[in-house]
């Protein structure tokens, strides 16, 4: 073996005698309120998060593991405004209607020639069940398209039913030789709540949803009800064995719970801004608008809405009403007039002594049913400003409707509105 040869084996030798380069995972630690977070890049490529340190009030650590457990991640940055006041009635909501439930489930008992104790109502108060509440459940579920276009308002009738069912419940004894009517009736209201309370559920949590999190906000809108359930019935288990043992304690104790019951839909509601275009709320926009100059967002409008009776007229936004059938309103020659006049348009305007009627075709858009409440509200103001015939400002309010159309859509969608539909409820339509 020449020099050379021998210089080479020795290059190679300490290379081979390496130890196999072992890769170190990227992590990092952050610091915050106390709290130390250790981050680390797992070889599957997931992120994983460890407490180091956490020298925080023990108070504070039990309120950040309840907001993640009840709340959605990224609270209150992925939610819209109003969240924590709804979840807030609707915590109690929740234990006022449990508790109510576990009277009526021993009242029942009770008229059925039973002693139950409250340990018996809460058992049996998950299994009883009848025809008639199945019955109140297909009824309800034809009125969809209205729950649709007023979910606020079917909500806080869906509870309102509930409770007049709970109450029939808890006044069975009263009556006992009528124990199947009452507790039938009562079942049948509330299977009308159910299926109304259900249905609209989802707009409800569509309207806080502010990062395509649906699904989030409705596990963790469960995981309160649930929560408050539970102790709505401990609740209700404690007042059956001590203040409702009599009946006499039970009308006094019933109505108070079913006060504090709707009272909490009702705030709940009112805390939830419906981003989707109704009759009421485009009204309202329209009726801000001419008077500000400003688009109102749903968090604008929400404690301005009527939810009792959303059907009411708005005189500054041209008390337009919608929905009504097209023979009832327009004359053939006036509807090929107005055709003649719009040929482009999909609603079709009728103006009255008292309102003006604003009809829609079959597919007509919200965009569609903005441009006709402006042309309406508009035609209003001339019509009062100017003193001429409604007629004879159509166009006139036609062309300035066309001239802020754009740029006042654009800023209806900025604000978070939902412009591709229009909800109408049973609304009438008309295809040519």
């Amino acid at each position: 073996m020449n020099i050379l040869e021998k210089l080479k084996m020795q290059k190679k030798e300490p290379d081979e005698d390496k130890a196999p380069k072992v890769e170190v995972p990227v992590h990092w630690l952050e610091t915050s309120d106390s709290v130390t977070l250790r981050y680390e890049f797992e070889p599957d490529g997931y992120l994983s998060v460890k407490v180091v340190n956490d020298s925080r009030p023990v108070y504070h650590r039990v309120v950040e593991s309840f907001l993640n457990k009840f709340f959605p991640s990224g609270y209150p940055y992925s939610v819209n405004e109003g969240y924590l006041r709804y979840t807030q009635f609707r915590a109690l909501q929740h234990l006022s209607s449990a508790a109510l439930s576990v009277l009526s489930t021993q009242s029942l008992l009770f008229a059925a020639g039973l002693r139950p104790t409250p340990a018996q109502a809460t058992a049996v108060s998950w299994i009883l069940k009848d025809g008639m509440q199945h019955m109140g459940k297909l009824i309800c579920s034809n009125l969809g398209a209205r729950m649709d276009s007023e979910p606020k308002r079917w909500r806080i009738l869906a509870d309102v039913l509930y409770d007049l069912g709970t109450g029939l419940e808890v006044l069975s004894p009263l009556c006992p030789h009528l124990f199947l009517e009452v507790a039938g009736l009562g079942n049948f209201a509330k299977g009308m709540a159910v299926v109304a309370a259900r249905a609209t559920r989802l707009p409800i949590y569509s309207s806080f949803a502010k990062e395509g999190n649906l699904s989030d906000l409705f596990a963790k809108g469960e995981a309160i009800s649930t929560l408050f359930n539970v102790v709505g019935i401990g609740v209700g288990i404690q007042l059956a064995a001590t203040l409702c043992s009599s009946m006499q304690g039970k009308l006094v104790v019933g109505p108070l719970l079913s006060i504090v019951h709707v009272y909490s839909v009702v705030e709940e509601m009112r805390a939830a801004p419906v981003n989707t275009l109704n009759p009421q709320r485009t009204a309202m926009i329209v009726a801000d608008f001419l008077k500000t100059g400003k688009v109102s967002g749903p968090a604008d409008l929400r404690y301005r809405e009527d939810l009792l009776f959303p059907g009411r007229l708005i005189e500054d936004a041209g008390n337009v009403k919608v929905g009504r059938a097209l023979h009832k309103v327009v004359k053939p020659s006036k509807l090929n007039e107005w055709k003649e006049m719009f040929p482009e348009e999909k609603f079709v305007l009728s103006h009255g002594n008292k309102w003006c009627d604003m009809l829609l075709e079959h597919n007509a858009t919200a965009e569609d049913a903005l441009r006709g409440w402006l042309v309406a509200a508009f035609a209003a103001r001339m019509e009062k400003s100017l003193n001429e015939p409604i007629g004879s400002v159509l166009q006139d309010a036609y062309d300035r409707m066309n001239t802020m159309f754009t740029p006042f859509l654009s800023e209806l969608q900025a604000k978070g509105w939902h412009t591709d539909r229009f909800l109408d409820g049973t609304g009438s339509r008309f295809v040519f």
